[in-house]
């Protein structure tokens, strides 16, 4: 029997959103100009607001906005890494370092599945001693360098559960052979909640804490503040 621990990152594991965090961050050390296009990022956000854009199409245009059309993957993960360090530092939930602790500690294989995207997320979960990464790929034009175009699938609800079950065939692991512990804090994990032998609402929100509620999933708190 294999033992996964999957955790999801914005807001189970990290006291805040990241996507936007980053975006900044990646414009004020990369292109400062591109700070000034935060309004169309704005109004960018109001489309997908009125659903005139998805998840993956605000992703894309943000990214095209604040970090540009292309760019270098060393200077992608130089971006990635610098900003790892800081949410590492500063906005990682204890609650959520003690549980990763005590999975590691009784045998799991920590696996990161989140939407966001592998360029800085990778970075974060090396730092917190993860196994594996499941998250958004950027796709990259013949040169190598990253786009703002999203390859493949939005790691982002049921998109995130066929996401996990496409990384345990590339394990060679088959679901009747791992035991899976899940935690999230958002609703739209609820297909790989459902689908985990324990599923864990964590920091819920209260569309998941009522799911969780009339499901019996546990919930958790890991608000004891940040490392």
């Amino acid at each position: 029997m294999r033992y996964l621990a999957i955790y999801d990152m914005d807001k189970t594991i990290t006291r805040a959103p990241t996507w936007t965090r980053f975006l900044i961050h990646a414009a004020r050390s990369h292109a400062p100009w591109r700070l000034g296009l935060l309004p169309l990022a704005g109004l960018a956000s109001v489309g997908y607001l009125l659903r005139l854009l998805d998840r993956a199409g605000l992703k894309q245009a943000t990214h095209r906005l604040l970090i540009g059309r292309a760019l270098s993957p060393e200077a992608l993960e130089g971006l990635g890494d610098a900003f790892a360090e800081t949410v590492v530092a500063r906005g990682v939930l204890a609650g959520a370092r003690k549980r990763i602790a005590a999975d590691r500690a009784a045998g799991y294989r920590l696996v990161l599945a989140t939407a966001s995207h592998r360029y800085y997320a990778a970075a974060i979960a090396a730092r917190l001693g993860f196994d594996d990464v499941i998250a958004t790929d950027a796709r990259r034009n013949v040169d190598g360098h990253v786009l703002s175009l999203i390859e493949g699938e939005n790691c982002y609800g049921p998109a995130k559960l066929r996401l996990v079950e496409k990384w345990l065939e590339a394990q060679g692991i088959g679901r009747g052979e791992a035991h899976v512990r899940a935690y999230s804090d958002h609703v739209s994990d609820a297909p790989l909640l459902g689908w985990a032998d324990e599923p864990f609402a964590v920091n819920a929100h209260e569309p998941l804490r009522r799911l969780a509620r009339q499901r019996g999933w546990p919930l958790l708190d890991w608000h004891g503040g940040a490392d």
